[in-house]
């Protein structure tokens, strides 16, 4: 698969007109905004558009529909969170093989509204075989996963706080995150308890919001409006849908698999990021993550932002906009590491942006480290 790498481009991204608390804005408005808002970032039209891949409540097709266009590619995979992050890989070979010209990937969801949304009984996997033994959602799932991380590592709430607080330092540095204002370990144990091991300042916000990508081959990238971004990797994998069917609690299967594949087309080595993006839905995410990618010791995930390894200023800059935790949590949050490292790579993020940057690293779980994608990003090929 090493014929794929860079053979594709990011050359459009943008979220929508808002994003926070959105009562009066429909998922397709959020949905339509975000790539108008793109498409016009790469210095296309909605009519070059002839790939489009989403995931969640609304399919291709009836974005199709809202825009006008008639696409002779569709990808409507839908795993979760990180369903975007994979869908670079998918439009990458979409485009290598001439199946579609331009691709747009979009996310529009009312997290915190909830325009919409149709309350169903739950008939998963989970409503059937976890959720009537004592599972109450996401919170819960991923609770036991921390402190059974916290049992084998010794890793402490302490640990857990940090990464909302270097979190916390980049989206001050963010004029778009929802919560700017500094915070302090002692604030995040003092926010409110909602499910051990977790206080409120440890799990993402909850917003409206939307987000697109536009992916064109990298012949013509050279031709749109930005500094193209080059797709170097892509993995994904999926490992379980019961989170007590995990093999091992406290490391994603899904989240080394993929990465492992994307490393692998790339052609990287651990030692060349000098950027990182992850998905960090609540506080210990993203140091599973990191050992889950390689990048340390299992247990040793916390150090990077301990250390201040992750913060402004620090030898890893991670979750540069704000993340989740900050920034903006929609609920499929995969569509914003994306739109944040491109920034990044074409040097646009202001006063947070990483000097020098050249290649980053894209990772997101679906559902509880159930799946996960990864990409590869650069502006240099």
């Amino acid at each position: 698969m090493k014929e794929l790498s860079n053979s594709a481009a990011i050359v459009g991204v943008d979220e929508s007109d808002e994003i926070g608390k959105l009562p009066d804005v429909s998922l397709t408005s959020l949905h339509l905004q975000s790539i108008h808002n793109a498409i016009t970032d790469a210095g296309l039209k909605i009519s070059d558009i002839d790939g489009i891949f989403t995931a969640g409540q609304h399919s291709p097709a009836l974005l199709g529909e809202a825009l006008g266009v008639m696409p002779r590619y569709m990808d409507g995979t839908t795993v979760g969170g990180c369903s975007f992050i994979i869908m670079v890989g998918h439009a990458m070979l979409a485009l290598h093989h001439g199946l579609c010209d331009v691709a747009v990937i979009s996310h529009g969801e009312s997290g915190r509204s909830g325009i919409g949304v149709t309350r169903t009984r739950d008939t998963s996997l989970s409503g059937q075989f976890e959720i009537p033994y004592g599972f109450g959602g996401a919170p819960t799932y991923f609770g036991m996963i921390t402190t059974r991380h916290m049992h084998e590592y010794g890793t402490t709430l302490e640990d857990w706080a940090q990464v909302a607080v270097s979190t916390r330092a980049w989206a001050g540095l963010n004029p778009k995150a929802m919560f700017r204002d500094p915070i302090t370990v002692q604030d995040v144990l003092n926010s409110p308890k909602l499910f051990y091991p977790f206080n409120l300042l440890n799990i993402c916000l909850v917003t409206d919001a939307g987000g697109a990508v536009v992916m064109t081959r990298a012949d013509r990238a050279k031709d749109c409006a930005k500094k193209p971004v080059y797709v170097r990797g892509a993995g994904e994998g999926a490992e379980h849908t019961l989170v007590t069917n995990m093999a091992d609690l406290p490391l994603s299967w899904a989240t080394k698999n993929s990465g492992n594949r994307a490393f692998e087309m790339a052609g990287v080595s651990h030692s060349e990021f000098d950027h990182i993006m992850l998905y960090d839905a609540f506080t210990s995410g993203p140091p599973i993550m990191l050992e889950s990618l390689g990048f340390c010791e299992p247990g040793e995930g916390v150090r990077f932002f301990d250390e201040g390894r992750s913060d402004p200023g620090g030898s890893l800059p991670i979750n540069t906009n704000g993340g989740g935790l900050s920034y903006t949590h929609s609920g499929m949050y995969g569509i914003f590491p994306i739109i944040e490292a491109v920034r990044q790579q074409r040097g646009e993020c202001g006063d947070r942006q990483v000097p020098g940057v050249k290649c980053s690293l894209v990772n997101g779980m679906g559902g509880m480290l159930s799946a996960a994608g990864t990409i590869v990003l650069s502006h240099e090929t």
